[in-house]
């Protein structure tokens, strides 16, 4: 059995739809998501609806990730620890949260933290940032020791994670941990949409895993981000054309 892996939409609807494209043509047939549904992206409502419908109808498990949490739970007092501390970042949050309907709020609000999923023989545990916490970094060359202590009493066989929007696959305390790089944001310096897909053998617990690359109109997605009517939008746009750095400045 196949199944693909996603994570940080981020609202970006043209790189979703490239990615699912992608995986339809593999026919593959079960999606977990793994979080960050549609803040700081070119169409936070209409990908959210999208993806409320598109997992009534399909084999979808998706949990909530730190950016679903923070527009369920961010109030923009000086004092609230789900307002991002980095300016652009809370005015997209902001922004978002106009956008979006009750029946948005109630849906990113109903999703779990983190979620088991059982494929043939093996057992997958969705995370978006790591076991531990949803704002958790699991990025490329970690120290092996630091994910031991981030796979602490850890059960399944495979932890699959997103949040970094960097790619990274580690073996350790014999435990796969896989993040699947970002759908709507990638950080990779060719700015394709990221995903994974994971390879069962039904008979066995072995997998193969395949990190998967989807070109997609960035420019278009990019001038609808800019266009938003927020500050900053315009900074946040170019970072889905070159990420210079984590967060725009």
């Amino acid at each position: 059995m196949n199944i693909a892996i996603i994570s940080d939409i981020h609202g970006n609807m043209e790189a979703l739809s490239a990615v699912l494209e992608d995986i339809k043509k593999q026919n593959i047939k079960k999606i977990l998501i793994c979080g960050d549904l549609t803040m700081a992206g070119p169409e936070p409502a209409e990908t959210l609806d999208f993806i409320m419908d598109y997992a009534q109808n399909n084999d979808v498990e998706i949990i909530r990730g730190n950016t679903d949490e923070m527009l369920v739970k961010a109030t923009g007092e000086s004092d609230d620890e789900y307002t991002p501390p980095n300016k652009i970042m809370a005015e997209s949050l902001f922004y978002a949260q106009k956008l979006l309907k009750p029946e948005h709020i109630e849906f990113l609000k109903n999703l779990p933290p983190q979620k088991t999923v059982k494929v043939g023989k093996s057992s997958i545990l969705m995370v978006h940032g790591s076991p531990r916490r949803n704002n958790e970094d699991i990025l490329p060359g970690m120290d092996e020791q630091a994910l031991k202590e981030i796979v602490n009493g850890v059960e399944e066989d495979i932890i699959v994670c997103g949040h970094t929007h960097l790619p990274a696959v580690y073996r350790v305390s014999y435990k796969a941990v896989i993040n699947v790089g970002s759908v709507g944001r990638p950080f990779t310096e060719d700015q394709k949409a990221c995903y994974i897909v994971l390879k069962f053998d039904n008979k066995s617990k072995d997998f193969r895993i395949s990190l998967k690359k989807v070109e997609y109109d960035v420019e278009s997605a990019a001038k609808k981000l800019a266009a938003q009517p927020f500050e900053g939008a315009d900074k946040l746009a170019q970072m889905l054309i070159k990420a210079t750095s984590r967060y725009p400045e």
